[in-house]
This record gives structure tokens, C-alpha cells and sequence, in this order.
């Protein structure tokens, strides 16, 4: 088994990271770049970055911010809001990027995860799905949770690893922020339909929950709450999960 990526995700409005429960009642934490330093400093293994009013606001993710993340970590950055073209993706990843997520410009226009992965390569295209439940489907949103699509979660996940996404971040909006754990039906239905990395999110309270994910079929866990309030540090994280024989780096 390989081992198990443990990653920090920084939700950024307007240049600060915050933190809301799903999607909603948002609270301002502080500067991005000095939680960036920090989890890269204490063994995370990648930093996700995303700018979750980009694409509602119709702009660009904030390059600058970007940029002063990359200088100061020494692990890959994900980077994904308000990514619309592919010059959008050339850019961020010349900014410092090591990987973009794509979640509303991929439903609007497919394709541009295609090219995407012809041009950079698969391994630099995450596409994230925001699943939440609907009359007893699980279907995908865009524009952060806003908007419903008629596109259900299994589906949309076996389209876009077959046009090209080397990974995709899946997350719950049902469990976003709630520190109730994972959902873990989504984790394993996903997990079990596609071949590349799942990587499990929304709704991490406890450092079993970072277990439950991986047992679930993620091939890496992210969380916010319990690394931002400082409930957990990482290496706690890293730690617990070896006590229960899952692999990771420490």
C-alpha cells in the first residue's frame, strides 16, 4: 500500500483563509501564507489551496497569494478556484502550483480537463467533485456549493478520470465544516468505481475520521478544522494513523 498523503486545506475569501460549516457562517482565520509555512513545517504532505468565491465572483484565484505560498513551503501546492480556460492553468502552475483543482469550469466545459492533461500532464489535473444528497441521489454542484447539476457523483467521477484527471477530491457538502466524520458511502462509492487517487474531504472531527477515510478507499485525507483551531497538529495526525498500521510519512 502506498503511503497515505496527509493534506491541510486552506479555503481562501478575499486573500484570508476561513472556515464555515457547509459552505455557510464563515469565520476569517488569518493570513494564508503563514498556514501554509506552518503545515509545511510540521509534515504535511501537500497544501491545497482554494479560493471558494472565485468562480461565484466570475474572477481569477489571487495569483500573488499563490506565488507567496510556493516561496515558503517545500511540498506540492493544489490550487484550484475560478479556473475557467486552459492559459488559466499554464498560469498558476508558472506561479508555483504544483497541481490545480477544477471543479465548475469542468462540469461548464469537460473538455478543458482534456486538454488539460495533453498539454501539462494527468498528474497536474485534480478534479474536484462537491457531492451533496438529493432525493436519494448524490449529485454534483459548482460555484461552491451554489448550484445543483443533473450530474450524479459516480458517473461524472468515471467522465472525468477518463478525460484525463489524475485525481479527484471529493467532498461532502452534506458534512463540510460539521466535524462529523467523512461520508463514507461517497468515499467508498467513488473509491470503487475509478483507478487514480480519491482524495476524501469534508467534515474531519477526530483523528479516526482521517482513518475511517483511508479504510474507506482515499488514497489521501484532507481537513481543515482540526488543524486550524489546533485540535491536532499533523504529526499527531501521522502518528495515529501509523498506530493503525496505515502507512504514511513521518
Amino acid at each position: 500500500m502506498l503511503k497515505v498523503r496527509i493534506i491541510p486545506c486552506l479555503d481562501i475569501i478575499k486573500n484570508k483563509v476561513v472556515k464555515g460549516v457547509k459552505f455557510k457562517n464563515i469565520k476569517t482565520l488569518g493570513d494564508p501564507v503563514l498556514f501554509a509555512k506552518k503545515y509545511s513545517d510540521s509534515g504535511a504532505d501537500e497544501i491545497c489551496m482554494l479560493d471558494i468565491t472565485a468562480s461565484h465572483e466570475k474572477r481569477k484565484t489571487f495569483l500573488k497569494t499563490v506565488e507567496a505560498i510556493a516561496k515558503v513551503i517545500d511540498i506540492p501546492l493544489t490550487v484550484g478556484g475560478g479556473v475557467s480556460q486552459l492559459n488559466d492553468i499554464t498560469t498558476l502552475l508558472n506561479a508555483g502550483a504544483d497541481k490545480i483543482s477544477i471543479n465548475t469550469a469542468a462540469v461548464l466545459n469537460p473538455n478543458l480537463i482534456k486538454k488539460a492533461s495533453i498539454k501539462h500532464g494527468s498528474q497536474c489535473i485534480v478534479v474536484a467533485i462537491d457531492g451533496k444528497r438529493h432525493n436519494k441521489k448524490m449529485i454534483v454542484t459548482i460555484k461552491g456549493g451554489r448550484e445543483k447539476t443533473d450530474k450524479t457523483l459516480i458517473n461524472w467521477a468515471k467522465k472525468m478520470q477518463a478525460f484525463g484527471a489524475g485525481e479527484l477530491l471529493v467532498t461532502s457538502m452534506d458534512r463540510d465544516g460539521t466535524q462529523l466524520g467523512y461520508d463514507i458511502e461517497l468515499v467508498k462509492i467513488i473509491s470503487s468505481h475509478v483507478n487514480i487517487p480519491v482524495i476524501a474531504s469534508g467534515g474531519v472531527g477526530t483523528l479516526d475520521h482521517l482513518a475511517e477515510g483511508i479504510k474507506s478507499g482515499a488514497s489521501a485525507v484532507l481537513a481543515a478544522s482540526i488543524f486550524h483551531y489546533g485540535t491536532y497538529s499533523v504529526k499527531q495526525a501521522k502518528q495515529y494513523l501509523a498506530s493503525k498500521d496505515i502507512p504514511v510519512r513521518i
